[in-house]
């Protein structure tokens, strides 16, 4: 009787079907989490050295790779190729331009403009990369223009474009193998394939819900709500994982999307305030002069040669780290992109995920670093508030009007960002394991959420346990070395897509 009930559950029946990516992917999270919490020194140890190796022997084929996806995607975009449409070719597109820019920025990049929106700008212009005749602010906003700009969309909208080509086009099955298996034959390869894109995934969520609960924490702590705690950190990850889930359930149009709309209009009126409260000319010479040299400068930054070399040592603390975490998250976020771009072209895919979000960030950063630059000037020693990473943008507030507000407002946006990147992931790794898809099976929405949010429990309550180990960054380091097998994937599968193009218009 018993075996007669769990048969008729879905997730069971997945189980007795044979479901390999589903059970393969819990096993190896399984096994990987019981291995971290019985050997947490040698684990990180392992982490530490190989994140270091990629970086150290890898990280300049990221800077060129870099530098070639954003090449690739302005020759692709301005090509005939760029004229097709995904999907029916008689459809308007599926979702409005406004809908369709929150969903990719909420997913794209999300809490990582509030937790660096300060901090960033000021460590570059404090501390330049480069020398050069134009002043340490400007140099502060080019790095940072350059590190969350056009290189880390163009990462993302590749993959967009080949998986919804392959979804709409070619009618495949909503996994990043699909875009490959009329060319590799081995299933072997396209389950690794598959495989790895959910365990990056799983990893970066992890990573990325651990550091937004400590800002989070960190800010109720500052606004002296609460006391930075486990015990807070741990009910913070519960709640966004619990609204994801809700969001993931009620699906695209009636969740996702409409978070998404609301983390924007909250990003847009805490941008408004700050112009509003900013020495707004002074923000927009910086943002002008910052964004001329970044893209003058584009080709000797991604190429770090001559005066434009910021040494190794820089390299491998932040752009490597950076190219390397945009890669490892662009499967993901490239697949929810394609999953939401049915009806345009790929030239208005390719080029909206690359231009419309970049500028944006660059106001973003510009409004923040800029006014951050003037309360420097006004103080009479710079004591680093700016600093703390958790923290800056609590400091950067109460200098304003309305403080308590505004980081009242901060809290709870950081929280609806996580929560959208959440629900997307959510979503995505459902398709993926209830076999590609396009609308999974609400037992799996239910079931990813639950794997990541004991996921993120174990990771902070490992770190409380082991105060000397630092597993947030460990987790972090992790993406980059799941992100070196993508970094190879992305050059093979933007070689089968232009072949199959190439070959259908002969």
């Amino acid at each position: 009787m018993a075996y007669f009930y769990l048969s008729k559950h879905a997730l069971i029946r997945d189980y007795l079907k044979n479901n390999r990516l589903l059970t393969g992917s819990l096993a190896i999270l399984m096994l990987l989490s019981l291995g971290v919490l019985l050997f947490p020194e040698p684990s990180f140890s392992w982490v530490d050295s190989a994140s270091l190796w990629v970086r150290n022997k890898i990280g300049y084929f990221y800077l060129y790779l870099g530098m070639g996806a954003v090449i690739f995607v302005l020759l692709f975009a301005i090509s005939p190729w760029g004229k097709i449409k995904l999907g029916d070719s008689g459809k308007k597109p599926e979702h409005s331009l406004w809908s369709w820019i929150a969903m990719l920025y909420s997913a794209g990049m999300g809490a990582g403009i509030l937790l660096r929106a300060v901090q960033e700008p000021v460590f570059m212009a404090r501390n330049p990369p480069i020398n050069t005749s134009v002043s340490p602010e400007i140099i502060g906003l080019e790095y940072t223009f350059y590190q969350w700009g056009f290189t880390a969309w163009a990462f993302y909208g590749i993959f967009a474009a080949v998986v919804g080509y392959s979804l709409f086009n070619k009618q495949k099955k909503v996994r990043i193998s699909s875009v490959i298996e009329d060319k590799i034959s081995s299933k072997w390869a396209r389950s690794g394939i598959d495989l790895m894109t959910i365990l990056t995934t799983v990893f970066g969520l992890t990573a990325a819900i651990g550091l937004g609960a400590t800002q989070i924490s960190g800010g109720l702590e500052h606004l002296n709500l609460s006391v930075a705690s486990l015990s807070t950190s741990l009910g913070l990850t519960t709640l966004i994982c619990v609204m994801a889930l809700i969001s993931a359930w009620k699906g695209l149009n009636k969740g996702i999307k409409i978070l998404s709309q609301i983390n924007i209009l909250l990003t847009l009126f805490v941008l408004l305030f700050v112009l509003v409260n900013s020495p707004i000319l002074s923000v927009l010479q910086d943002l002008f002069i910052a964004l001329y040299h970044y893209i003058i400068d584009f080709i000797p930054l991604s190429l770090a040669i001559g005066r434009y070399d910021p040494g190794l040592a820089f390299l491998t603390d932040w752009t490597f780290y950076y190219w390397a975490f945009w890669l490892a998250w662009a499967p993901f976020t490239g697949i929810f992109i394609a999953r939401i771009s049915k009806g345009r072209t790929l030239r208005q895919l390719l080029l909206g995920v690359m231009i419309i979000p970049s500028v944006g960030t660059f106001i973003w950063f510009s409004a923040f670093g800029a006014t951050a630059f003037d309360m420097m000037e006004t103080w009479t020693s710079y004591q680093g508030e700016f600093d703390n990473v958790f923290t800056s943008i609590f400091t950067f507030f109460q200098a304003l009007p309305l403080s308590d507000l505004m980081n009242g407002l901060t809290i709870l946006l950081l929280v609806g960002f996580l929560v959208t990147s959440v629900d997307s992931a959510v979503l995505v790794l459902s398709m993926f394991t209830d076999r590609g898809k396009l609308i999974p099976r609400k037992s799996h929405r239910l079931l990813w959420a639950a794997i990541i949010l004991f996921s993120c429990m174990a990771l902070l309550v490992l770190g409380n346990i082991r105060s000397d180990i630092d597993v947030l960054v460990a987790a972090q380091k992790i993406l980059i070395i799941t992100s070196l097998p993508f970094a190879a994937f992305m050059m093979v599968m933007v070689g089968i897509f232009c072949y199959s193009l190439a070959r259908k218009q002969a």
